[in-house]
């Protein structure tokens, strides 16, 4: 989910393609149970991955740890896959056997197409309960088609939280991380600095806009307890009173800063290139909160080596919806069989090694530092030694965290809701319920025509 803006045009071009798709494959194939210690012969498979350097070197070495348990198979990976190159590549025919993207929205151009093969037949006749295995907040993403079939599984994930400066927190008097909204704004008020000619010096928080660092991935309703879409799946933006409310919230954090001051701030440090460099603002102590998620640990701690002095809490909540505190948005990695593999039943057995395994997971999870996404990895005792991570696991096992609903329109919903924002946000739009309610019919047209 990190900059999701930057995927806009990409996801574009593979939703038009998905949607040439059409079912068959894999699809229809009866799974075949597998005896891991019969006789075999060789099978070469073929993995195409969101990851590059160094993460894909950590996905080779679980990968060689299930060639281990699976000798007979052979697993070569392709790094630096996005959708539209596997929806390009099984369009023509030419898909590998599996595949793991690095962020789920296009889930129902993969699913519901016949891109990717419907894995219940294979979960069944391995009698595998998903329910047991998988937090609902991951689970959540990869199902589709009202939850009758099962094409993706998760492989680690993101959650959201709030990090802080514990030097800053202490100095200005602020004795915990606040929970609700308006502690939030009153925290950011005290731990914001301004220099003798009014700009910026240190500031509280960065409500700026969604393409700015992280908050377009808090601004999704799910702090809130609001839905994008309703049970007909028509939007919700402009009729549920929540969202108007939470934007009014940032509005008015933004107006207090001064929108022209704020700009000024992020651009004259870097702007949204510092956010995954040394020069992040948070790291270097310009910026005393940021929303962010659980991989600034390891940015911080072993990437930049960064001296901030800090901890990790979960995001504030809005004030009437206090007991939703420990909630967070989630968001990461799917794994699929293509309509295309020759070799489906293998196929599958590398997807469930690498998305269920516990061993897997928990190789994985530490060596990137994301949030497994099995249950019992997150209670592993190396992962949840460190508390400033311990605090994300935490917040994706909530009952209540989630990702955004996901529909047929992949990114294109989010497309036209984070240009609001920012517009919102500057100060260019006169009337929020009508401006959302405009942009929610916007949304019920392009559901309409399927763009």
């Amino acid at each position: 989910m990190r900059g999701r803006t930057t995927l806009f045009a990409a996801l574009a071009v593979g939703a038009l393609l998905a949607g040439s798709c059409t079912a068959g494959g894999g699809g229809s194939n009866t799974p075949q149970s597998i005896n891991p210690s019969g006789s075999h012969a060789p099978v070469n498979l073929t993995l195409w991955s969101g990851f590059t350097k160094p993460e894909i070197d950590y996905l080779n070495s679980a990968i060689a740890m299930f060639e281990q348990k699976y000798p007979w198979i052979h697993v070569t990976t392709v790094p630096g896959k996005i959708d539209t190159d596997v929806l390009n590549a099984i369009h023509g025919g030419n898909g590998p056997d599996a595949v793991m993207l690095t962020i789920p929205d296009d889930a129902l151009q993969f699913c519901d197409s016949g891109a990717y093969v419907d894995l219940k037949p294979y979960l069944q006749a391995d009698h595998v309960d998903l329910n047991s295995l998988v937090p609902q907040a991951a689970l959540g993403y990869t199902a589709y088609a009202s939850k009758s079939s099962q094409c993706m599984l998760p492989m680690l994930t993101d959650a959201y939280g709030l990090y802080y400066n514990t030097a800053m927190f202490q100095k200005a008097g602020i004795k915990a991380p606040p929970k609700t909204y308006s502690e939030f704004f009153d925290d950011a008020k005290k731990l914001t600095q301004f220099n003798s000619d009014g700009s910026i010096k240190v500031a509280g928080f960065l409500p700026l806009a969604t393409g700015d660092y992280e908050l377009a991935n808090v601004v999704n309703g799910v702090q809130e307890g609001s839905d994008w879409y309703d049970s007909s799946g028509h939007s919700l933006l402009g009729s549920d009173p929540r969202f108007a409310q939470m934007l009014a919230f940032y509005k008015s954090m933004t107006d207090w800063f001064g929108y022209n001051k704020l700009s000024s701030f992020f651009s004259g440090h870097g702007g949204e290139n510092t956010e995954f460099s040394a020069s992040n603002l948070f790291e270097t102590q310009k910026l005393a909160m940021v929303s962010d998620g659980e991989w600034r640990v390891n940015f911080i701690e072993n990437i930049d080596h960064s001296k901030v002095p800090y901890a990790t809490a979960p995001y504030p909540v809005p004030d009437n919806e206090a007991s939703r505190y420990g909630v967070a948005q989630t968001g990461g990695s799917t794994l699929g069989v293509t309509r295309d593999s020759a070799h489906p039943e293998e196929a599958w057995l590398l997807v469930k090694y690498l998305a269920l395994d516990t061993g897997a997971e928990t190789f994985l999870a530490r060596k990137l530092l994301n949030v497994p996404t099995v249950k019992a990895a997150l209670n592993d005792p190396v992962l949840t030694k460190n508390r400033n991570f311990a605090i994300f696991m935490t917040a994706f096992a909530d009952p209540n965290s989630r990702y955004k609903q996901i529909t047929k329109l992949g990114f294109g919903d989010v497309s036209l809701y984070d240009p609001f924002v920012d517009k919102y946000l500057a100060g260019n739009v006169p009337d929020l319920k009508a401006g959302l309610q405009g942009l929610a019919t916007q949304i019920d047209n392009q559901l309409k025509l399927g763009t």
